[in-house]
């Protein structure tokens, strides 16, 4: 029983820590530079570029195996993490301030892949198979808590601090010092609070050797039957999600006269952050059990149908603008709600194709290749949108949904995968 409650004691934070750093580099930002007076061609290419450290993550993973051990890497980088976002608070009041941002953010968004191997290895070592599977559910919950700590509460804490000193710059400043001190507090939690599991040591394994184990690795997952297919559903399922995902909270912030909602800080932290993340993880869960009763091949239009169709909300709202807080809020939720539903789906492909011989490793490539598909989507989608205005962007992301619904007709699956026997 006391491995039990010691167990209770560090997992949930420990998740919670994952989710808080990624969820500031990769949506957070945006949401700043933009109310910083950064172009939308600017946000999304530079803040998709933060991605990159989630593309090449399998390749750097064997390294965190080779040197030192799972709990040193994940204390080191969650001091780095805490450091660096305290560090952004210090830069936004210089001349150069976004080009200091960027790299303190690259620094973040590699600690924060770092942190996510480090993390992952350290939970199948710490638990045994039993409490494995107890705490997946666990994990993912504090995970989705703390991208409502991010999107919602920070946002809605630095919407105060707007109101209260009338400065962005200060209330972005004191924000990030925040996140930064609360990074801290969670380092000086778990140095004190994870156990040292005795299977938590390096490899013993010469780089050579690990990396010639890569390589092999590496090449047997694109000899895998299917290859081409799933590697276009991998890189495309998302591929109006990749957009959307950036440009999405630039026009809820965005002038009424630029064609953008107007919203304030406080209310997109509430109405995208807080109740968005909610419909996404309902969704997620409602998805979860639909695919484990019925199956994917029964599920997966139904799915596409979930992720692609709610995007009409953004065509609603662009063409017919307003700053009713509610009906944005349902819209949100519900586009949310979808695709937490219809992302099961891609998922549970994913696990599916990583299936056979090196399981774990083939499934971190196609992590990897799932981010490179949001990347490189993303880089592009805030010069479409200049070029198009918001009203035109958001039908092209409709139009992007037939890409969609062809890569899910190309993959190839058993039939009954997924369906609980």
């Amino acid at each position: 029983m006391a491995k039990r409650r010691t167990s209770w004691a560090w997992v949930p934070t420990l998740y919670f820590a994952e989710g808080l750093p990624y969820v500031l580099v990769v949506t957070v930002s945006a949401v700043m530079f933009k109310q910083l007076g950064i172009s939308n061609t600017d946000v999304a290419l530079y803040t998709s570029w933060l991605y990159l450290p989630w593309v090449i993550k399998p390749f750097w993973s064997p390294f965190v195996d080779l040197v030192k051990t799972k709990r040193w890497w994940l204390l080191l980088t969650q001091l780095i993490l805490g450091a660096g976002l305290a560090g952004m608070a210090l830069t936004l009041n210089t001349t150069n301030f976004f080009r200091w941002s960027l790299a303190i953010m690259w620094l973040l968004a590699f600690s924060s892949a770092t942190h996510d191997i480090s993390i992952d290895g350290f939970y199948m070592l710490g638990l045994d198979e039993g409490e494995q599977s107890m705490f997946v559910g666990i994990r993912n919950t504090a995970y989705r808590i703390a991208m409502i700590a991010g999107q919602g509460g920070l946002l809605i804490l630095v919407g105060t601090f707007e109101k209260l000193f009338g400065n962005t710059v200060r209330a972005w400043s004191l924000g990030f010092l925040i996140a930064g001190g609360l990074m801290i507090l969670l380092w000086l939690y778990h140095s004190y609070i994870l156990p040292h599991p005795v299977a938590d040591c390096t490899t013993g394994i010469s780089g050579q050797n690990i990396m010639k184990e890569f390589g092999m690795t590496f090449v047997s997952y694109f000899q895998k039957p299917y290859i081409i297919p799933a590697l276009l559903f991998i890189l495309l399922f998302r591929f109006p999600e990749a957009q959307i995902g950036k440009i999405a909270p630039l026009f809820l912030i965005d002038d009424v006269v630029n064609g953008g909602l107007g919203l304030t800080t406080q209310q997109i932290g509430f109405a995208q952050g807080t109740l968005g993340v909610i419909g996404l993880l309902l969704g997620g869960i409602l998805g979860g059990i639909t695919l484990s009763r019925f199956g994917l091949k029964k599920c997966i239009w139904f799915m596409v149908a979930a992720i692609s169709v709610p995007d009409l909300v953004y065509v609603y709202l662009s063409w017919f603008p307003t700053q009713n807080l509610p009906l944005v809020s349902i819209c949100i939720f519900v586009e949310q709600l979808g695709y937490g539903f219809g992302f099961t789906a891609y998922t549970l492909f994913l696990m599916y194709f990583a299936r056979g011989e090196h399981q774990t490793s083939h499934y971190a490539i196609s992590t990897g290749i799932m981010a490179l598909g949001m990347m490189l989507p993303g880089m592009i989608s805030g010069w479409l949108q200049e070029k198009m205005g918001y009203q035109w962007f958001f039908i092209w992301i409709i139009a992007c949904c037939t890409v969609t619904c062809v890569v899910s007709a190309l993959i190839k699956y058993e039939p009954d995968f997924g369906k609980k026997q």
